[in-house]
């Protein structure tokens, strides 16, 4: 074969195959667009709490919109935010072997590694919200819509300690899940950046039925007060108790504005206690994302090929300068 041949004949595969690549690129926006796109693709969506949870609703509402938008038939889990019973809903969801799988994080890398590797070994594409595991997306694939828990709490101390007016030597309180190794990093570097800038930081470890009955708080919260008299602030782990700060005041004696409290998540209860100066400063991390992004991400990874999601939800801070601008959509349960 002559060497013009030889060109000629590559010329011709070459453009023969953009050509193709080309066709089979165009039909995928098409396709996409079209309404209910996602509608043969089976999911199974960790909610993370319990049915009217102030948290979980948000990110179920966001989840039933994706829903909603892309067709999927959707599987909605609630696991009263506990871990063990997530890991065992997380072993029935695998067996069941839908397409997709969005998981709460909350139980950490060592007890999802095992399940993550038998959905991989079945071809269940994997995505995680709230609470990152990061050796099991390693290890297994998958993708991450939510804050990145220590960067966040670290970034709400420095913030408290900032709007606050703390200084070296003050007191404060922060409340969280210290002993789960994964979900407590956020709480543990709200802690440590108090520390770093000097405050002594009274910690008291939360239970997971706190979340479904923030009542259930009110001793350990008002002891801890009256135990620590010159208490300048209080930090509360997660929507739920953050929301329920004027009980917690007001069982201790406390008025509005006492004490700086802070905490994470927007809510209708957290607007109302921002109203009545009850709160101060909430980090916001946009659950209507997390139920939202990795049902659609799941979609993209089943139908169109695509790579899972990784975005940060982390939106930066509420405060009584700003919180009426969410204040609408929190109290529809969509921030």
């Amino acid at each position: 074969m002559s060497m013009t041949t030889r060109r000629t004949v590559l010329r011709s595969t070459v453009v023969a195959a953009a050509t193709a690549l080309c066709a089979s690129i165009s039909t995928l926006p098409a396709k996409a667009l079209d309404a209910q796109w996602c509608k043969d693709v089976h999911i199974r969506f960790f909610v993370g709490g319990a049915e009217g949870d102030a948290f979980g609703t948000i990110v179920y509402n966001g989840a039933k919109q994706a829903a909603a938008d892309l067709g999927p038939k959707v599987d909605y889990i609630f696991s009263q935010w506990d871990v063990e019973k997530m890991v065992q809903q997380l072993r029935e969801a695998v067996a069941v072997k839908p397409q997709g799988i969005a998981m709460m994080g909350h139980p950490g890398d060592a007890a999802i590694m095992p399940l993550a590797e038998q959905a991989h070994k079945d071809g269940i594409k994997m995505m995680y919200q709230n609470v990152p595991v990061p050796t099991v997306v390693a290890a297994f694939g998958g993708g991450y819509v939510g804050a990145q828990q220590e960067q966040q709490g670290r970034a709400l101390g420095a913030e408290a300690f900032k709007l606050a007016g703390l200084k070296a030597g003050d007191k404060a309180i922060m409340i969280g899940p210290f002993e789960n190794e994964s979900r407590g990093a956020r709480e543990r570097g709200t802690v440590a950046a108090l520390k770093e800038a000097g405050v002594d930081v009274v910690q008291i470890n939360s239970q997971t039925e706190w979340a479904a009955d923030p009542n259930l708080a009110i001793p350990p919260i008002t002891a801890a007060l009256l135990n620590n008299p010159g208490v300048k602030a209080v930090g509360y782990p997660g929507g739920q108790m953050l929301g329920n700060v004027a009980t917690y005041m007001q069982a201790a004696g406390r008025k509005p504005g006492d004490i700086f409290n802070f905490g994470f998540d927007t809510s209708p209860q957290i607007v109302e206690a921002f109203k009545g100066g009850w709160v101060q400063l909430t980090a916001d991390q946009q659950p209507f994302m997390q139920g939202y992004l990795p049902i659609l991400s799941l979609c993209q990874q089943v139908v169109l090929g695509l790579a899972p999601m990784n975005v940060d939800t982390g939106a930066g801070f509420v405060t009584p300068q700003n919180y009426e601008i969410v204040s609408e959509l929190a109290k529809q349960a969509l921030r």
